[in-house]
């Protein structure tokens, strides 16, 4: 068989990658930068940026002089190569080795491959598409050999595909950078004149050594086709799932608790071995009759505790319809996560959020109530109340902060501010009753104003004046005034959370 490889370029992948994130990048000169010797660089830019001139190398400071509107982002280090490892993995589907292409790009052995798409053409043409689609600007080619593959892909301006044996004809005309030297190797050939790789391909191999190192012949001989290029491909990780087939099909409840136990025993063992825990697992179940049934669980935390696990299962198991019997369960893993060891010995368990039981009840209460029904919140870095808080991940999470316990704050947090009719005496008093849902609150007691203004580089608008006041019945509660008073279209007054 006759070996076929193809290079897929992304010439503007980190640019694309914010783009697809942010759509109204798409058509306006934006390029992203990074701290070189005290000054920033630019190290991407779009296409919409090189048509103005900006191109990567450039100092921030004078491509913002040449283009004022210049969108700017931080650029951060080692995104590239990990997002080159998400398409490389992506590219699975198309052949079993695909690398990373350190210099922006992925290069595929697609040898014995390309038939199950109708042939090369249509190969190149299907995965070009999809990858547009995604959001990113792709140039691909196919040739017998790597180096010729990368520099078509990158340099050729006829056809992407080259035959086995003429990849001298598709190199001769293309630029020495296209054979991948080094920059000062480039300068050096183009001072003595070498601008193509044709005006130096047919020198001999010791004398291109002598003059410009052992770069340039191996990096020819690797185009040329005549020395394997060495090819590290990606290695994607397995699947968390097993399966197990049955000799019988299985209708009862008992069996398929049976089924469940052995999974979660084999599918466990192996995140135990990993340190890592489950998070979200999916039991899927073939039946006899060709269709399929399927119920899942989640965890606060991640764990591979079988019996944890298998109490959760339980639940679930009347939600299964075996019907006619079940041939084939899979039990998968779709989100794990880094687990700590459990301490067995000493200490039966750690107080707190700490506590593996913990978990395992609230593990239980969603399984019976709903995956809503129990919440935890951390503190976040604002000042505005409605962003002060942040539903936490799981039961393990740490907080970033720490609570603001110098000023009073509600026990329960109306979502969204509800409007009242407030008596006020004069400015900046709190008001003397209030009027909520048609339910009349004379105030007894009162504390405030608390000016709480609004974070400017998030969302315009007024200040808020808080007051916290208790009723005639004892009941407390948070109510604001947004904006200055006085003025009739902004003297609004809401009730915004209730105290125990």
């Amino acid at each position: 068989m006759e070996k076929r490889f193809a290079s897929i370029w992304f010439p503007y992948l980190l640019t694309d990658r914010h783009t697809v994130r942010q759509p109204g990048l798409r058509n306006v000169p934006f390029v992203l930068a990074a701290p070189v010797h005290g000054r920033m660089v630019i190290t991407e830019a779009n296409a919409a940026a090189e048509a103005q001139g900006i191109a990567r190398g450039m100092v921030l400071a004078d491509a913002k002089a040449c283009v004022p509107d210049l969108e700017v982002a931080d650029d951060r280090p080692g995104l590239a190569n990990r997002l080159l490892k998400v398409l490389g993995l992506w590219c699975i589907r198309y052949t079993p080795v695909v690398a990373v292409d350190p210099l922006g790009g992925l290069i595929l052995d697609i040898s014995g491959c390309t038939h199950l798409w109708g042939g090369e053409r249509p190969y190149l043409k299907d995965i070009v598409n999809k990858l547009q689609k995604r959001g990113f600007h792709v140039r691909m080619a196919i040739a017998g050999a790597i180096g010729a593959a990368w520099a078509v892909a990158r340099f050729g301006k006829q056809t992407p595909f080259v035959e086995n044996g003429r990849e001298a004809d598709a190199l001769r005309s293309l630029p020495p950078a296209a054979l991948r030297l080094e920059p000062e190797v480039i300068s050096r050939l183009h001072k003595l004149g070498l601008r193509t790789v044709g005006s130096f391909m047919g020198m001999p191999s010791s004398a291109l050594r002598r003059r410009f190192g052992e770069g340039l012949p191996v990096r020819l001989r690797w185009a040329l086709g005549r020395e394997e290029e060495p090819l590290v491909p990606l290695r994607p990780v397995p699947p968390y799932e097993e399966r197990l087939p049955c000799l019988e099909p299985i209708r009862t409840a008992a069996g398929i608790e049976i089924a469940i136990g052995k999974l979660l025993g084999s599918l466990c063992k192996r995140l135990a071995g990993e340190g890592r825990g489950l998070r979200i697992a999916t039991l899927k179940g073939h039946r006899v009759d060709g269709k399929s049934v399927q119920v899942g669980i989640t965890t606060s935390r991640a764990t591979a505790s079988v019996p944890h696990l298998m109490k959760l299962f339980e639940l679930q198991v009347p939600h299964i319809e075996p019907a006619l019997g079940i041939e084939l369960f899979v039990l998968e893993a779709s989100k794990v996560e880094d687990a700590d060891a459990v301490q067995e010995a000493l200490w039966g368990g750690v107080p707190g959020l700490e506590d593996a039981a913990l978990s395992e009840l609230i593990d239980r209460l969603k399984g019976r109530k709903g995956i809503r029904a129990v919440y935890r919140y951390l503190p976040d870095e604002h000042h505005w109340p409605e962003r002060s808080f942040k539903e936490a991940a799981s039961i393990a999470e740490k907080p970033s902060t720490y609570w603001k316990i110098d000023q009073p704050r509600p026990t329960r947090l109306l979502a969204s501010p509800e409007p009242i009719e407030v008596s006020a005496p004069i400015p900046d008093y709190p008001p003397m009753l209030f009027r909520h849902r048609g339910e009349a609150h004379p105030i007894k007691k009162a504390d405030g104003p608390e000016r709480i203004e609004r974070e400017w580089w998030m969302d315009s608008g007024e200040h808020r004046d808080y007051y916290y006041v208790e009723d005639d019945k004892g009941r407390r509660y948070w109510l604001y005034r947004s904006g200055h008073y006085g003025d009739d279209s902004r003297k609004q007054w809401f009730l915004h959370g209730f105290f125990a």
